[in-house]
């Protein structure tokens, strides 16, 4: 097709317009590639130039770059470890003003005050998530080795002042007040037989379980037992010995289980925590665990 010379100039250069061009290039070509010649828009190198300026100062004026030891303070001296700080002091000032009526109350009264108990039943739960529940589980459930605090046997006395000891000083935990007491080794040491340590298992089985147990495991039981955990097995917190005419085990309840508790028995330690919490912590913890399984 020719061109047509009569055409107008103007309908020409508009084909011409139309016509693809040839991108612009570096003038590189590596295996048939070649290397466009694209800048970025203007807009764009401003604003990426400007937000390394922005960050360059925000260096400077803010902390920034780390050091071996310390690191550099920015010049506006903005620290938020300073800020938290003072928050968490703020907070604690607060707290101090509304546990004041707690701090100078009995655990008794602070039960019968409906407003005194919320609060302390709040912040029992949380301090005993915090501090206990890791033993004791989650709402005092409990698992073996840990005693569950959900149920009303309480080994060392389930009313608020002895729970209250029993937080404050723990158990075998070296506090000259702490509770303790540990139960003989009566097969380690000698003082029954294997077979007399049967004989008494299946005496405290039958007796957990509400039935007459085998006599001669009774006559062993009245002679080296009872004093303890009492002549009917219902436990004495004075000396600590676990109540024994239930099914409540700490240590598991299978005959396996129960003769290997007689032979070498195994003693839990609770930590004293009156050096860890606050008087008022403990009181509310002591009401939060009283809650659980009803108290005494």
């Amino acid at each position: 097709m020719t061109e047509d010379k009569n055409a107008p100039k103007d309908k020409v250069a508009a084909k011409d317009e139309k016509a693809p061009r040839a991108p612009k290039t570096m003038g590189h070509e590596w295996d048939g590639i070649a290397e466009y010649n694209n800048p970025l828009p203007r807009w764009w190198v401003l604003v990426f130039m400007v937000c390394i300026a922005w960050a360059v100062g925000y260096m400077v004026v803010m902390p920034s770059v780390p050091g071996v030891k310390d690191f550099f303070g920015g010049t506006a001296g903005f620290s938020s470890r300073a800020g938290v700080r003072d928050v968490l002091a703020e907070t604690a000032t607060q707290r101090q003003e509304w546990l004041k009526p707690m701090a100078d109350a009995p655990l008794d009264e602070i039960v019968a005050n409906p407003a005194l108990r919320q609060m302390a039943m709040r912040g029992g739960e949380v301090i005993f998530k915090e501090n206990c529940a890791a033993c004791h589980m989650v709402g005092g459930a409990g698992t073996k080795g840990y005693p569950a605090l959900v149920d009303d046997e309480w080994i060392w006395g389930g009313s608020l002042t002895e729970i209250q000891q029993t937080i404050r000083h723990g158990i075998r935990s070296g506090d000259p007040l702490a509770r303790t007491a540990e139960m003989p080794a009566f097969g380690r040491d000698g003082l029954l037989t294997r077979a007399e340590i049967g004989q008494v298992a299946d005496f405290v089985l039958a007796m957990a379980a509400g039935k007459p147990g085998p006599a001669a495991g009774q006559a062993l039981y009245q002679a080296n037992c009872a004093v303890c955990h009492g002549e009917k097995g219902e436990g004495m917190k004075e000396t600590g010995a676990p109540a024994l005419d239930n099914r409540i085990w700490l240590y598991g309840g299978s005959r396996a289980e129960v003769m290997a508790q007689i032979s070498v028995p195994r003693h839990g330690v609770m930590p004293n925590w009156g050096g860890r919490l606050s008087d008022v912590e403990i009181k509310q913890l002591s009401v939060y665990v009283h809650s659980l399984g009803g108290g005494q």
